[in-house]
């Protein structure tokens, strides 16, 4: 099948015929090559190897046609079709076939049983047309794709009998498969488990993001803390990708606006690049639906090349074009501290965003027929921003209906505000994205002027609403509410607030100069008599930075706006956007977080995922979450605690091995496994975790060999995440969470009573080794801090047993799990700012044992050079000072609650009834729930289940 360049179109003209061979028919679908390549293959394989494939029908001729796909082949069948793959797939030399080959070459296998239904599932929207979510996002963290997607097809045990007839099994095969290096966090991997939930429940929806070449980066952990380095997850080629060269759209840079005969507004000029898609097969567990992400990729005309200028020995400048365009998609999230990084990212974000409306315009077009409607495009379309990195949606699908497309003002307002929708992820100021006013205007001069007259049509709603209360209190309203900051008000408003008196200058100052240097009064000496006085004017108060503030920009431009759990949504309202909740409060939602039962249950822990099918009577559970709860009747049961606890063994000797590997440590499965991974914050407060340890640590070296024995359960203390390379004070923490673990580990005293372990690279493939074999799991950021969090679900789901503070989704886990089995410390949200208050007057007195850690860490025990860090615990005020993380606050909590674990361990009938009844209450938290809950309540599509 072809894609269609004016379109995207999946086009059903080319569609492979049934083909009949002397045994079994070999039928393939490989579009306009189809007929060369069977006969190639006819002329060197042997009628024996050749197997029926494929057999589909066009399902764009008869709604109700079925396909046949080749989910009931056996391994011989599937061995040939990996066969014909390792010898005509140009991307290996043809003389072994050695893992990353077999690796390939089953992928592309796999990837052929995909396309059959990728394609079919689009022919059938557009037939349908049937409205259509979008959801952009700057992330997908994906992980590896091989065991989902057998999984997912129902093909595990074929796959896995035909590779052992190549000599392999497939999950030791799996591992030769990069992780995608899409995404970092939980705002990539939230979007992933969306997409495996979409197409699991037959929405129609794509995904859009961009083809990091580099992604975020490699972490190297060496014995000065974290190094980075270029992810390769390129560099052998992605099977999984298929690259869309006939779909490529236009992208704009710089230039400048002028108006037409008629004032139009057209923008010309500039720099050009274009967007290339490329295109990911999302299959849907047992359904046919198949979904895509598409991803674009940054280049230019070969026109753009400078022939001459290369001729001439200035190769740099020839190639100049073509390479600031591909750097666009070089790196996830490019260092920001320079003026040229902080560009980069904005280019990121406006390609994402023009490039995927253009697309999605396309397809509105397309499927509209002969007559376009433009009113009707909210009914078809719906676009989602995962958090603000897509705000420019909201200029740019302006900017479209507008200047190209020839709709007035208020007819594209319209349209854009019932199409687009906005998640928010935090309540962290710095985290929700401001641009320079100055530099958005030189890089996107007409969304400047599109976001000014939004700005404007705000100022004047918030006067006609608000304009007879006191002047104090709308002058408030519109500065937190405008979306342009520290801007003059537009002319007609100028009158509403009388002007501020001019602020007197201020008198020079005179200064006393002695031998050329400048004293004060009180450092005279009676022996300087010679002093000079020297004039020195005034500083010029300076002016505060114009802003554009794009979180704003997203809750005026959309027509919803949704946290990601229940007390998240309740902070947005409430402190976050408060103003506008009040002016909209029809706007605000809560749609908390889930993650997807496939990936992170099935097929991660397939030991447990039998156990839990065998003691709820089916396999429903997959799609129906809500079956776990039948577990909770089993709790007590002996049987299922011996077989639970036997999973969790098998687990932990898996990870006893991994970490061997990546780490050099060896840890005993015998010991509590205790995990705290996630991306490296001071909110996240790894501090408090690895200071507890200290303490730990600092306890028993006090003690006597009994007496640690006694007091004391073993421990594997495992960390893990990426701290961003330009964010020292978490890459100080990384570099003391391994200096501690390479004194404690190394401790012939402590032996295998307490480890520390830092993973290194930590990634999807990495939390699903981690994830089944964990004990307990550390969720302890500041209380009103995190969004959600979704590794707290994951861990749940598995059994392992969380610590944690009321923040995030901690709560409704809590709430589900029961109080009795979930770890509480800490001060509550509501606290926060009062502590915060407290301490900024002087008035905390932190805990004595508090205290001694801090004095334990600075006496030299782990190495030096600790003082930042600590002295970021101390203090009242100043930047980097005075804890605002409460570590020191929440620490005896802390440590106590800890107390609390460890004699909960101990008694390992009543640790396995608490596990147990954590993936009993965990039904709750699958991204299915999710995603029904955002299909209904704000894309407002419906399920199309295909061909029946």
């Amino acid at each position: 099948m072809a894609i269609s360049s004016s379109s995207s179109q999946l086009s059903t003209t080319t569609r492979a015929p049934a083909f009949s061979g002397s045994n079994n028919g070999v039928c393939r679908l490989i579009g306009h090559g189809y007929r060369s390549r069977v006969n190639v293959f006819n002329l060197f394989m042997k009628p024996t190897t050749k197997r029926l494939l494929f057999l589909v029908k066009n399902v764009s001729t008869d709604s109700q046609s079925k396909i046949t796909t080749n989910q009931q082949l056996g391994g011989d069948s599937i061995a040939d079709l990996i066969t014909y793959h390792a010898d005509f797939a140009p991307h290996f030399s043809p003389h072994d076939f050695g893992p990353s080959k077999a690796y390939f070459a089953t992928a592309q296998a796999v990837r052929d049983a995909l396309l059959i239904n990728w394609n079919a599932t689009y022919d059938y929207y557009d037939k349908l047309n049937v409205k259509q979510a979008y959801y952009l996002s700057m992330e997908f963290l994906q992980g590896r794709a091989l065991l989902n997607a057998v999984g997912n097809l129902g093909l595990s045990g074929a796959y896995a009998d035909a590779l052992l007839k190549h000599g392999y099994k497939l999950e030791k095969l799996a591992t030769h498969e990069p992780d995608a290096a899409l995404g970092n966090g939980g705002l990539g991997r939230l979007a992933s488990c969306f997409l495996d939930s979409l197409a699991t429940l037959n929405y129609p929806a794509w995904g859009y993001g961009l083809r990091y070449k580099y992604g975020l980066f490699k972490q190297l952990i060496t014995k000065d803390g974290q190094e980075e380095v270029a992810e390769n997850w390129l560099e052998m080629g992605n099977p999984w990708e298929i690259v869309r060269n006939d779909v490529r759209y236009p992208v704009k840079f710089y230039g400048k606006v002028v108006s037409g005969l008629h004032g139009e507004r057209k923008w010309t000029g500039g720099e050009d690049i274009e967007a290339v898609a490329y295109d990911v097969p999302i299959p849907g567990y047992k359904t046919e639906t198949t979904n895509n992400l598409r991803l674009w990729s940054t280049k230019v005309p070969s026109e753009d090349f400078d022939l001459s200028a290369f001729n001439s020995g200035d190769h740099t400048k020839a190639n100049e074009a073509l390479a600031n365009a591909e750097k666009i998609c070089y790196v996830l999230y490019p260092g920001d501290e320079s003026v040229e990084g902080k560009i980069l990212r904005l280019k990121q974000q406006y390609t994402l965003c023009s490039a995927s409306l253009q697309d999605i315009i396309a397809r509105f077009e397309r499927r509209s027929g002969g007559k376009i409607n433009w009113e009707e495009f909210p009914d078809k379309v719906a676009v989602q921003m995962n958090d603000t990195h897509p705000t420019l949606c909201i200029p740019e699908l302006m900017r479209i209906l507008i200047d190209l497309k020839g709709l007035s003002w208020n007819d594209a307002w319209n349209i854009t505000q019932r199409t687009v929708a906005y998640t928010n992820h935090t309540v962290l100021p710095e985290a929700l994205e401001k641009w320079s006013l100055e530099l958005m205007m030189k890089l996107l001069p007409r969304h400047i002027e599109i976001i000014e007259k939004i700005d404007e049509e705000l100022v004047s709603t918030i006067v006609s609403k608000y304009g007879s209360l006191d002047s104090a209190i709308l002058d408030k309203k519109l500065k937190e509410m405008r979306i342009l900051e520290n801007v003059d008000l537009p002319p007609q408003f100028s009158d509403l607030f009388p002007k501020p008196k001019q602020n007197p200058v201020k008198k020079s100052k005179e200064e006393l100069v002695i031998a050329g240097k400048v004293v004060k009064k009180d450092e005279l000496k009676s022996e300087d008599t010679i002093v000079k006085k020297r004039t020195v004017p005034a500083e010029p108060k300076p002016e505060p930075p114009k802003m554009v503030r794009m979180a704003n920009l997203c809750v005026v431009g959309g027509h919803a706006v949704n946290g990601v759990a229940e007390i998240h949504s309740e902070i947005v309202k409430d402190e976050v956007f408060n103003e506008f909740f009040k002016m909209w409060p029809e706007k605000f939602q809560n749609k908390t977080n889930g993650v997807t039962p496939r990936r992170w249950i099935r097929f991660c822990n397939p030991e447990l995922s039998n156990i839990i099918t065998h003691w709820t009577g089916s396999e429903d559970w997959v799609l129906n979450t809500e079956n776990l709860a039948e577990l909770a009747k089993f709790a007590d049961n002996e049987d299922l605690q011996g077989q639970w606890r036997t999973a969790k063994r098998h687990n932990k000797m898996k990870l006893v091995s991994y970490l061997k590997e990546k780490t050099g440590y060896s840890v005993s499965p015998d010991a509590m496994f205790d995990i705290q991974v996630k991306r490296i914050h001071e909110y996240k407060r790894q501090l408090l975790n690895i200071l507890g340890i200290v303490y730990r640590y600092k306890q028993m070296k006090e003690m006597s060999a009994s007496e640690r024995k006694e007091k004391f359960v073993p421990r594997v203390c495992i960390f893990g995440g990426k701290a961003f390379s330009t964010y020292v004070q978490a890459k100080r923490i990384v570099k003391f969470i391994t200096d501690v673990g390479a004194k404690v580990n190394n401790d012939p005293e402590i032996g295998d009573l307490l480890k520390v372990v830092f993973v290194p690279d930590y990634n999807v493939s990495a939390a699903e080794v981690l994830i089944p074999a964990s004990e307990l799991s550390q969720h302890i950021s500041t209380a009103g801090m995190e969004a959600s969090g979704t590794s707290n679900m994951k861990f749940s789901m598995n059994g392992c047993i969380l610590i944690g503070t009321l923040d995030g989704a901690n709560v409704e886990i809590r709430e589900e799990v029961g109080e009795d089995n979930f770890f509480l410390f800490g001060a509550e949200a509501h606290e926060i700012a009062g502590l915060r208050k407290e301490r900024a007057e002087g008035k905390f007195v932190p805990d004595p044992r508090f205290e001694e850690v801090k004095e334990y860490v600075r006496s030299g025990t782990f190495g030096s050079n600790y003082d930042q860090l600590m002295g970021s615990l101390e203090g009242n005020e100043g930047f980097g000072r005075a804890d605002y993380f409460l570590v020191g606050k929440d620490f005896p909590s802390y440590i106590e609650c800890q107390e609390k674990v460890d004699e909960a361990y101990r008694n390992q009938k009543r640790w396995t009834r608490m596990s147990i009844l954590n993936t009993a209450g965990s039904a709750k938290f699958s991204s299915d729930r999710t995603i029904r809950e955002y299909a209904k309540d704000i894309w407002n599509i419906s399920p199309v289940e295909l061909w029946k």
